[in-house]
């Protein structure tokens, strides 16, 4: 038996040496849903939802439906400006309108059509925050948000660049999304209260490391058509910005009027006191003559209004919601006070219209919210607002200090 067994093992291996066999291969693969996924879970949702059917939440908001509305930009005298730009996921509606506003200005100032990184200031900012974070010892807002004046404010510490030189998108990305970026920064920053560790070098260092990694470095010095610039030269030299030129007009009564005072938001994170603040009546006058003298302004206030509608895209105050007669200096003061107007959204104003005796304005806008009518609509990008709109809801705009001067001169030095 042992015989038998050794030649059959002997003629088994020499018929294997003969014939050899395929080897089997291996692959990543990415997974895919399968029939578990797709019938199974889904008749198990399907029945769920049944059941518990998802809750449909609606908002009480004005029916603008009928209504004879100035929803086109055609309609109105615009200035120079580039088209809408997408803030993406980010909370940089600051950013985004008063770089706006400052390319229009270069234009009007030199001719130049000049696209400015939103990005590289955004970049500078965050740095001021980690700083002041560290100053004050943790006591100091770190978030997204911001106010118009601190381009002005990044712009006389770093300069500016195109946007072609630095645009803060890595990755192919088509989009802004700061929500990981943001998260790990402020993580990094609450272990840093926690060890009381408040070395700021080493601080900035960490909170710039985080932001190359999810937006690249800015540049020090860059080539731009044919010629090394550092930012603060591109500034001066190509830009021609001077951002001591522009100023903050603010209208609430909490705070003296005719003078200069703290803008009490939030996101004013760093307590800038050079609002000039000035009653309602005033703030409207200067708006209007601002943009029919030519001016642009960044403008910001309150944009969660139900008159506020994102399908036709216009900006309306309800009479339900108070009559036009009643809008003034107190109805502005006591929706701020009781926090139904807040500082949400900063936007570029860039045209104007007078319609049936009331002006209108064309509002620029880098949110989600003014996309929804589809990219082929004209209204992509821009919301129209109504003089009570803008009285009641909108609460400051930047612009240049030469289209407010009579104002200016009655504030004492």
């Amino acid at each position: 038996m042992k015989k038998l067994f050794a030649i059959m093992m002997s003629m088994l291996l020499a018929g294997t040496m003969a014939f050899p066999q395929p080897k089997d291969k291996a692959v990543f693969k990415e997974y895919e849903p399968g029939f578990y996924q797709k019938f199974i879970l889904r008749d198990i949702s399907q029945v769920k939802e049944k059941q518990n059917p998802p809750k449909v939440h609606k908002r009480f908001v004005m029916d603008q439906s009928g209504m004879d509305l100035p929803n086109d930009p055609d309609l109105y005298k615009q200035q120079w400006h580039f088209p809408p730009i997408s803030q993406g996921n980010t909370g940089t509606c600051w950013c985004f309108s008063t770089t706006s506003m400052y390319e229009s200005e270069v234009y009007r100032l030199t001719g130049q059509k000049i696209k400015i990184s939103e990005m590289f200031t955004v970049y500078w900012e965050y740095v001021e925050k980690a700083r002041r974070f560290v100053e004050k010892r943790g006591n100091s807002l770190f978030a997204e948000g911001s106010e118009s004046n601190a381009v002005g404010r990044i712009y006389k510490k770093y300069g500016a660049v195109p946007e072609e030189v630095y645009d803060g998108l890595i990755g192919g990305r088509k989009f802004y999304d700061h929500g990981d970026m943001f998260a790990e920064m402020d993580k990094y920053l609450k272990s840093v209260k926690a060890a009381n560790a408040w070395n700021e070098e080493e601080v900035v260092k960490t909170i710039r490391a985080i932001m190359d990694h999810y937006m690249g470095r800015p540049p020090e010095s860059f080539t731009w058509k044919g010629k090394t610039y550092t930012p603060k030269e591109f500034l001066s030299d190509v830009l021609k910005i001077n951002p001591d030129d522009y100023v903050d007009i603010l209208s609430y009564e909490q705070q003296p009027f005719w003078q200069q005072v703290e803008y009490e938001v939030p996101d004013n994170w760093w307590h800038s006191k050079e609002y000039y603040n000035v009653p309602l009546e005033v703030f409207m006058k200067a708006l209007n003559e601002a943009v029919k003298k030519g001016y642009t302004v960044a403008i910001g206030g309150d944009v969660s209004e139900p008159g506020f509608s994102r399908e036709t895209n216009v900006a309306l105050i309800p009479d339900w919601d108070i009559p036009s007669a009643y809008i003034n200096d107190d109805a502005r003061q006591f929706r701020f006070s009781n926090h139904t107007t807040t500082d949400d959204h900063g936007m570029h104003l860039v045209g104007w219209l007078e319609k049936d005796g009331q002006m209108w304005y064309l509002i620029k806008d880098s949110s989600s919210g003014s996309r929804n009518v589809g990219k082929d609509d004209k209204k992509f990008g821009y919301y129209f607002f109504s003089t009570d709109y803008v009285k009641l809801k909108m609460m400051d705009f930047a612009v240049h200090k030469d289209a407010v001067k009579d104002i200016l001169k009655k504030f004492k030095k």
